[in-house]
């Protein structure tokens, strides 16, 4: 099943017509544009036999709330990527995984800077809650840079009951939270990992910290209490990924 959704800026539209061309159904460019950018998006259209059609900038103002950089795309949005047994069959079947739980991020340019990150971490899947989580819109696309059509996405109904799930597959869950008492540069992550990462602001739900087998925190010298959202999924995915190869 699938849905029709805009997808707007220069690296938005480039990555996906250079993935996935075939999911764009129409492509919108800045009348009377001419520079090295949109012409290697045109380019890239062409060779896919994609016809590019030309809008004065208040119709394309009108049509997407956001900066479009003169550049739209009407594409195919599959609704589910990757469902709930999906994504347990891979944690049975696989020795090495490695996935990010995002309980509760509720703004759209985190989770889609979230997505990003996860992409170039190179993690398997991300895990959301159907309820408490900002929806797959064109400024997460946008933020995600062409990483929500790389990365699957798993939402699920119960997240504490799924992690329970995951954890019957052999996945480690480190759950993150700045009460505790072990850092993340102190934890030696396993081949089955899943780094649970809470809200903005108000961090985990009980019932999902309850079902972390460890809890880390992220040391921090400055005067700041926290980091936002998207920047601490980074510094724990890339001490991860820096472990696993030592």
């Amino acid at each position: 099943m699938s849905n029709t959704d805009k997808i707007f800026g220069i690296h938005a539209v480039e990555s996906v017509l250079s993935r996935n061309p075939q999911n764009v159904l129409q492509l919108f460019l800045l009348k009377n544009r001419k520079d090295k950018t949109l012409s290697k998006i045109e380019t890239l259209a062409n060779k896919a036999g994609i016809k590019c059609q030309s809008m004065d900038r208040k119709k394309m103002d009108e049509r997407v709330h956001g900066n479009h950089q003169g550049v739209i795309a009407e594409v195919k949005i599959a609704d589910s990527v990757m469902n709930e047994s999906e994504l347990l069959e891979m944690a049975r079947d696989r020795e090495d995984l490695r996935l990010l739980i995002l309980d509760g991020v509720t703004d759209p340019h985190n989770l889609g800077a979230c997505i990003r990150t996860a992409e170039a971490a190179g993690v398997d899947a991300i895990v959301l809650p159907k309820d408490r989580s900002a929806s797959m819109n064109a400024t997460v696309r946008k933020v995600a840079c062409g990483a929500a059509e790389n990365v699957p996405l798993v939402k699920v109904t119960n997240l504490a009951r799924y992690i329970k799930q995951l954890k019957d597959e052999y996945v480690w869950i480190i759950g993150t939270a700045g009460e505790a008492e072990t850092s993340i540069y102190q934890t030696k992550p396993p081949k089955k990992l899943a780094i649970v990462m809470g809200a903005e602001g108000t961090g985990m739900r009980r019932l999902t910290r309850e079902n972390c087998d460890e809890l880390v925190y992220i040391p921090m010298a400055g005067s700041v209490s926290s980091l936002n959202v998207s920047v601490a999924t980074g510094v724990c995915l890339f001490e991860c990924v820096r472990q696993s190869e030592l």
